[in-house]
This record gives structure tokens, C-alpha cells and sequence, in this order.
């Protein structure tokens, strides 16, 4: 190391012991040490006095050129490490606050076992160094290991820490976090450097001193926040499964490594060639394992069954089999989902759905996952059905090729023989029925199924059932509501037909006295004729839908009242006609007469033969107005505003409650409305609104198609 760098370094280890001396006397200051005090503050204390220490030893060798006090300082910073180590794991194990429970601390007993091997490990490097002993291979070699491991294993805890504090406490932990997490990713990477080349860099080095000199503001910021630093840490199964994953992954770069010096070390010329190819395996190798399925399940499994009294943190599953279930795109999927869901909860790699049809008592295959398709339909009241339904069990093969006395008189189908991978079968059941049953393939992993998964099992069948039995009554209320939508169309054209049958049967009827008539035959060809094409018009619409045949056009109401004032005449009817304007209106002819001479004819039918009925027509600003007003025996207002213009309600014995509906929809849709005015014993005014269409007189051409 040159005077420059050696100089640097020692600026840089007097800014660290200050630093920290400064945040010894702070610590004082709080009162860290007075009596009674916790075991958190009594660590801390003492990793910020050793790291004050290692900083002045550090100094005084390099001022001095004191080879030991260099090593008395390494050792200094090895024993800060394990201060930090004790911190750490009084924190997350809840010491102070007491309010963890068994399994949770029960959790944590890997740390320490870890923390003191670790330290165990650097002592020995540290001393081997120390007299230059080389019998358990190069003690500068392993002194670099053990550097590189005490920051890895800080990383650990402090993402640990970082991910099971609660969210109102995580404010006062982020600061210490953020500065521990600093100064071990700077020797992390100081010293993963050193351990693939070999050697220190001399730049990177003259600076570590500074670099945690930094790292003092954070961890002084967490001191003065809160003095139990923090409450109710809860160590959950994801952060013990990626702690783990980071520590195996870090041990295995450090294993990598290691073979990698070897390697290049005896390899001669080829030394370094090797090392590099062993290298990049090696990373390989572990991004292979990192997106493995089977070794995520093993890890997953060790974790659970090793490190926690129950083997699922149960909010983190349910919150994922919740998702899968409703992540899906079309009721189609939704099998597939369940599949899915409860595949995950153990780790199995497939699986299949039956599910009960509705046409006749058998369970067919419906949904599948990574598992063959089978035709094969399994009757409801065959043996497996009947056990799962009154015991509501789930059947472990296994199990029962082991020990079949366990279930009773249970027998298997055969089919369920063919399949080879099956493992569990899952009831699915809505209150005391089972609408189907879900076969999981065999677990990437050796897994025991004990009453935890039973439970669990069961328990998420029964959702996934309520899913399921949801999605059936959505489709069946679809198919009610189609055939709904069909019966309504199909009443609209039963009315239509009753009004096209009562012109005909009328006709008929005066066929008989004027049928040599040749006005009467005349008329009579005229009606057939407009009947015809009423039914035609009907056939279009039934094919093409609710919406009339055609486009939209400018139509003469003047021409529409009077057929309608010629129509009531031959029915031996009159209706008192008042034109005041000459208007139209933009929509479909035919439809139009329809609904006019309907609300004509429900005059008449609400009126006496002595009774009057009128039609007057005009126009009100920029609108057609057409009022047919009769004597008739009206209506209540509640009748009006609650059920007239509601598809089958009628005042009528024979009526269908269908035209006033019909009229009071498509004259909406022109954008127009009807105002209805009526009064018991009295008589019904009813007021039709329309857009108004202007019509040229001078042209010859009394209607324009609309553009």
C-alpha cells in the first residue's frame, strides 16, 4: 500500500473512531447503561464501543506501522460483527417486549448457532494468521472467508428484521437498517473482491473506515426515535424462506469461490481458464436451482416443518388461494383456478377437476392441470362418492394402498388406478352436497399429510366449492335471463298476431253480410294485403332481433291518423279527428301505426259505444304533439305510475300488458315521451311527444328518407 493510500486510510479510520466515540457518549447520554436496562441496549452499546475500538486500533497501527495492533484491530472488528449478530437477534426474537409466541422464537434458533460458528470461524482464521499457520491452507485466505461471511450473514438479519417488523414500527427500525445494510454491502463487496483475486483493493480499503463513519447518522437517527428501537416483531414464513434462500445462496457463492482459488491455484497454466469456467458453472448451477420448483417445495417443506410449530402461515395462503380463485378471465377457467389453488398449498405439480353434471347423477372431468384427460364418468352413488359425501374426509392414496382399514369398505375405481401420479383426493362440498371432487398429482417433495393439511384442505375445498357453485348459479341465472329475453319477444309477437287475427276475424265477420259488396271486396284485399305485410314484417323482426326491419324515416302522421280514423270506422267505431298542423316525425312506419292505433284502440276499449274518443294533431315548439283523449273509466295515479308502462300489466281480462310497454320504449327511443293524464269514472288523456321531421309541402314527395 502506498504513503497516499496509507494516509488516506488513516483519515479514514480517525473519521470512524470519532464517529462512533461521539455515538458512545450519546448512547451515554439516553442513558443506555443506567439501571434496570434491556439486553438490546446493553448489545448495542457494546457493538458501538467495539466498533470505536476497531476504528482506533486500526489507527494507532497504521500511524505506529504496529502489525499487531493491525490484527488486534481485525479481531476488534470481528467481535463488533458479533455484537451486531446478539442486536439483531434480541430484536427479532422479542425478548424485551415479550410478545412472541413459542413458534415464533422457536423460529429464530438458527441464529445463533450460525452467529457463533461464524465468529468460532474468524477467531481460528484470525489466530491461524496471527502465527503464521498454514496447516488448514493459506490463514490470509480463510481470514478473507470469514470477512465475507460476517457482512453476508448481516444482510440476512437485517432483511429479516426489515420484513417481519409491523407496518407502525417500521418507521423507527429503517434508519439502523439502512445503515447497517450500508456498511456490510460496502464489505461484501470489499471482500468478495478479495477472496476471487486474492488480494485487497488497496483503493476500496483506504476508504472502509469512511464508509461506516457514514453509516453513524442512520443508526444515531434509530436511537433517538424510539427507545425500545422497536414492538411486536412477527417473523413470518416468506422472510424465513428468502432469508434462507440468500444465506444458502451467499454459501454457495462462498463454496464457488473457494474451489475457484483451488482450482486456479494447482491448475497451473490453465489455472486461471479453469477458474473462470468453474466460476460461471457455478452461477449457472445456482440460477438453475433458484427457478426450481422441486428445491423452492424442498426448501419450503424443510423451513415449515424445522423451524415452525405449524407448517402454513395461514393469512399469506388463504390470500393467495383467495387471488387464484378470482384471477381469472371467464367462467371457463375457474375449474383450472381451484385446480391450481389447491395444488399450491402442497406443493403438487397437477391435478383434475370432476364436477356433477346437472343432466344426470355422474362426476365427469371438467378442468385439468398438467394432468391427461379422461372421458371416464364416475357415478354419484359408486362407493368413492358415497365415502367422501357422508365422511367428508380427504382420501390419501397412500395412505390407503398402506393401511386401506383405515377407510372402511372404501374401494377405488379403476380408472383412478390409471392415473399414476395420484396422490390426494380433495371433496369439494356445499353444505351437506358435493358438487365435485378435485385428484392432485404427488408433491414435488416428500410431504406429510398430517391433520394441519386435512384441515387446510378441507377448508379450502369448501371455498373453492362456494366459487364454484357460484359460478353455476351466474350461468344458470344467464340462461334464465336469456330465455326471459325470448319469452318477451315472443310476447311482443303474440300481440302483434292478436291484433293482426282480431282485424281478420272482424273482416270475416262482415264478409258474411257484404261479401258481394265490391267496395267490401275491395277493402277486404286492402286488409289481407296489410296483413301480410304486418306478418312479414314480424318473421324479419323475430329473425333479426327486437329492432324493427329497416332504417329509420321521415313519416306523415296526418296518413298514419287516418288509416287509423278508417280502421276504427269499419270496426263501427268513430273517432273524432283534429288536424291542426300538417307534421311528421323520423322513425318506422309500420311501427308507429302499430302504436298509435294501439293506444286508439285502448281508448275505445276503456269507452262505452256512447262515449266519445278524439285524436288531435299538431305541434308543440319543435316537436309533433298527438293527444287521443277518451271518457272512458280511466285510471288511478298509482296504477299509472307503478304498473302502466310495466311489461304484463293490464286493466284488461284478455289484454297482455304488452302495447303500452312496446309504445313507451320505442318512443324513447326516437326521443320523445308520453304523458299520461287520466282520473277515475272520468276519462284518460294520453299525450304522445315526437321529434319533429319538417315536411316540404311543394314537393310531391310528402317523405323524405332521413339522411
Amino acid at each position: 500500500m502506498d504513503i497516499g493510500n496509507t494516509s488516506l486510510n488513516s483519515w479514514s479510520y480517525a473519521l470512524v473512531t470519532v464517529s462512533y466515540f461521539g455515538l458512545v457518549l450519546r448512547l451515554l447520554q439516553l442513558g443506555y447503561l443506567r439501571k434496570p436496562t434491556s439486553s438490546s441496549k446493553t448489545a448495542v452499546f457494546a457493538a458501538v464501543a467495539f466498533c470505536s475500538l476497531w476504528g482506533t486500533l486500526q489507527l494507532t497501527g497504521l500511524v505506529w506501522s504496529q502489525r499487531a495492533l493491525l490484527q488486534w484491530g481485525e479481531l476488534a472488528d470481528l467481535f463488533r460483527y458479533g455484537c451486531w449478530f446478539v442486536f439483531l437477534q434480541l430484536l427479532l426474537r422479542g425478548r424485551d417486549a415479550g410478545n412472541l409466541s413459542t413458534s415464533a422464537t422457536a423460529s429464530m434458533g438458527w441464529i445463533q448457532p450460525v452467529t457463533l460458528v461464524l465468529l468460532a470461524f474468524g477467531v481460528a482464521a484470525r489466530g491461524l494468521a496471527a502465527f503464521d499457520n498454514s496447516r488448514f491452507g493459506d490463514p490470509a485466505r480463510l481470514v478473507l472467508f470469514s470477512s465475507m461471511a460476517l457482512p453476508m450473514f448481516t444482510l440476512v438479519l437485517v432483511e429479516q428484521l426489515f420484513r417481519n417488523v409491523s407496518e407502525d414500527s417500521r418507521w423507527n427500525v429503517k434508519p439502523l437498517c439502512l445503515g447497517l445494510a450500508g456498511a456490510a454491502l460496502f464489505d461484501v463487496y470489499l471482500y468478495s473482491q478479495a477472496v476471487l483475486f486474492n488480494r485487497l483493493d488497496g483503493d476500496a480499503a483506504s476508504i472502509r473506515g469512511a464508509v461506516h463513519a457514514l453509516m453513524v447518522p442512520f443508526i444515531l437517527l434509530a436511537t433517538t426515535r424510539r427507545s425500545d428501537w422497536i414492538s411486536k416483531i412477527q417473523v413470518s414464513r416468506k422472510a424465513a424462506f428468502h432469508s434462507a434462500t440468500l444465506l444458502i445462496a451467499g454459501l454457495y457463492l462462498i463454496f464457488v469461490s473457494a474451489v475457484g482459488y483451488y482450482v486456479r491455484y494447482f491448475g497451473g497454466e490453465y489455472g486461471r481458464a479453469l477458474q473462470l469456467g468453474l466460476v460461471f458453472f457455478g452461477l449457472v448451477l445456482l440460477i438453475v436451482l433458484a427457478v426450481s420448483g422441486t428445491v423452492r417445495a424442498k426448501l419450503r417443506v424443510f423451513l415449515g416443518k424445522h423451524f415452525f410449530r405449524y407448517r402454513y402461515d395461514y393469512r399469506e395462503e388463504w390470500l393467495r388461494f383467495t387471488y387464484t380463485l378470482s384471477n381469472q378471465n371467464s367462467p371457463q377457467e375457474m375449474g383450472q383456478q381451484v385446480v391450481r389453488g389447491l395444488a399450491d398449498l402442497l406443493e403438487s405439480p397437477a391435478g383434475g377437476l370432476w364436477m356433477k353434471s346437472r343432466v344426470e347423477a355422474t362426476f365427469s372431468q371438467t378442468a385439468r392441470w398438467n394432468m391427461a384427460q379422461t372421458e371416464v364418468k364416475e357415478e354419484a352413488n359408486s362407493a368413492l362418492c358415497q365415502f367422501m359425501v357422508s365422511s367428508g374426509w380427504v382420501i390419501n392414496l397412500e395412505e390407503y394402498r398402506s393401511f386401506p382399514r383405515r377407510y372402511g369398505q372404501l374401494s377405488l375405481p379403476a380408472w383412478l388406478h390409471g392415473i399414476a401420479q395420484a396422490w390426494l383426493i380433495v371433496p369439494l362440498n356445499v353444505g351437506e352436497e358435493m358438487i365435485g371432487f378435485v385428484v392432485l398429482a404427488r408433491a414435488r417433495t416428500r410431504l406429510e399429510v398430517n391433520w394441519e393439511v386435512n384441515d387446510l384442505l378441507k377448508t379450502a375445498g369448501r371455498q373453492a366449492a362456494s366459487f364454484l357453485a357460484q359460478m353455476q348459479a351466474t350461468e344458470a341465472l344467464l340462461e334464465v335471463r336469456k330465455f326471459d329475453a325470448f319469452n318477451r319477444m315472443s310476447a311482443f309477437v303474440v300481440h302483434d298476431l292478436k291484433n293482426i287475427v282480431t282485424q281478420l276475424s272482424l273482416m270475416m265477420k262482415n264478409a258474411q253480410r257484404h261479401s258481394q259488396n265490391p267496395e267490401f271486396q275491395k277493402d277486404m284485399l286492402l286488409t289481407v294485403e296489410n296483413s301480410l305485410e304486418r306478418m312479414r314484417q314480424l318473421m324479419l323482426q323475430l329473425r333479426e332481433g327486437a329492432t324493427p326491419p329497416g332504417t329509420a324515416v321521415g313519416v306523415d302522421l296526418c296518413e298514419i291518423v287516418a288509416r287509423i280514423e278508417k280502421v276504427a270506422l269499419g270496426r263501427g267505431r268513430t273517432l273524432e279527428v283534429e288536424i291542426h298542423h300538417r307534421v311528421g316525425t323520423r322513425g318506422h312506419e309500420e311501427r308507429l301505426e302499430r302504436i298509435i292505433g294501439h293506444v286508439v284502440q285502448n281508448a275505445f276499449d276503456a269507452t262505452v259505444s256512447t262515449g266519445r274518443v278524439q285524436l288531435a294533431l299538431g305541434r308543440q315548439g319543435g316537436q309533433a304533439r298527438l293527444e287521443v283523449t277518451d271518457t272512458g273509466h280511466g285510471m288511478t295515479q298509482a296504477f299509472i305510475r307503478d304498473r302502466l308502462f310495466k311489461p304484463f300489466q293490464t286493466t284488461k281480462q284478455a289484454g297482455m300488458g304488452i302495447g303500452a310497454y312496446e309504445s313507451f320504449q320505442y318512443v324513447q327511443e326516437l326521443g320523445g315521451k308520453i304523458e299520461v293524464d287520466s282520473e277515475l269514472n272520468k276519462g284518460t288523456k294520453v299525450t304522445i311527444l315526437l321529434p319533429l321531421f319538417e315536411i316540404q309541402k311543394e314537393s310531391d314527395l310528402h317523405v323524405l328518407e332521413a339522411q
